[in-house]
């Protein structure tokens, strides 16, 4: 059973790192800190770029873990009794480690190639206005993807595309949201490179945090609604 479960938490690490350094890393590559609003071509490639890493995570590791690489995913399914507690704390665990790892490997080379890291494609509340906005926009965009992987993960039928849904739905809440935010929708990564962001990402981190994990939390409980109408995924062991 543990050796099971530390393939699980490999997974997620190797998941999360992947996601964050190819993520992560097109942001600075492209935009660095001037994503946004006047850069919607360089938003639309980071979107992809996320989206796209997801889609390759997910068919590379998504047998092993079911490849959550998200906090407020783990979150929603621990709420709907489809991840043990045990598990939920070793998922998260291994999901910010492997953020932290990636980010510091992103700066490692971009510092190493002569190129300024600036903030490492953290999280900001600027965009929004502030804290209140970037946490509407958070809470929403989270709920809605997180809400789509809970149809994805519920229908046999979709077993095949799942992570191809899940790729493409992160790449549309992330050009919604790049603007605002800097598009997170994931705990572990905004805790990732906000650790070597700097001072004023760090001091927005509680936002980026908590908000996607509400976001998680309001998803499962508006699936619930719709749950009697399709196939629970069967617990996991």
């Amino acid at each position: 059973m543990f050796d099971n479960d530390i393939k699980k938490y490999m997974a997620e690490f190797m998941g999360t790192a992947g996601l964050i350094f190819l993520g992560c890393g097109c942001a600075v590559l492209v935009g660095g800190e001037n994503l946004g609003a006047g850069n919607p071509g360089g938003n639309v490639v980071v979107a992809l770029a996320f989206g796209l890493s997801v889609v390759a995570m997910a068919y590379t590791l998504g047998k092993v873990s079911g490849c959550h690489l998200n906090p407020a995913i783990s979150l929603a399914l621990l709420i709907d009794k489809r991840l043990p507690v045990r598990r939920f704390f070793g998922y998260v665990g291994a999901q910010v480690l492997g953020a932290t790892t990636g980010a510091g490997v992103l700066f490692l080379v971009v510092t190493l190639a002569g190129i300024d890291p600036g903030n490492l494609a953290s999280n900001s509340a600027a965009g929004a206005g502030g804290p209140v906005g970037a946490i509407i926009v958070e809470v929403i965009l989270t709920s809605i993807f997180v809400f789509v992987i809970l149809g994805v993960i519920t229908d046999p039928d979709k077993g095949n595309i799942a992570g191809l849904i899940a790729g493409l739905s992160l790449t549309l809440v992330i050009i919604v949201g790049i603007s605002f935010t800097g598009a997170s929708f994931n705990p572990a990564r905004s805790i990732g490179p906000a650790i070597f962001g700097g001072a004023e990402a760090l001091s927005e981190l509680w936002i980026f945090i908590l908000a996607p994990l509400a976001g998680g939390a309001l998803a499962i409980l508006a699936f619930k609604v719709f749950k009697e109408k399709v196939k629970a995924p069967p617990k996991q062991k």
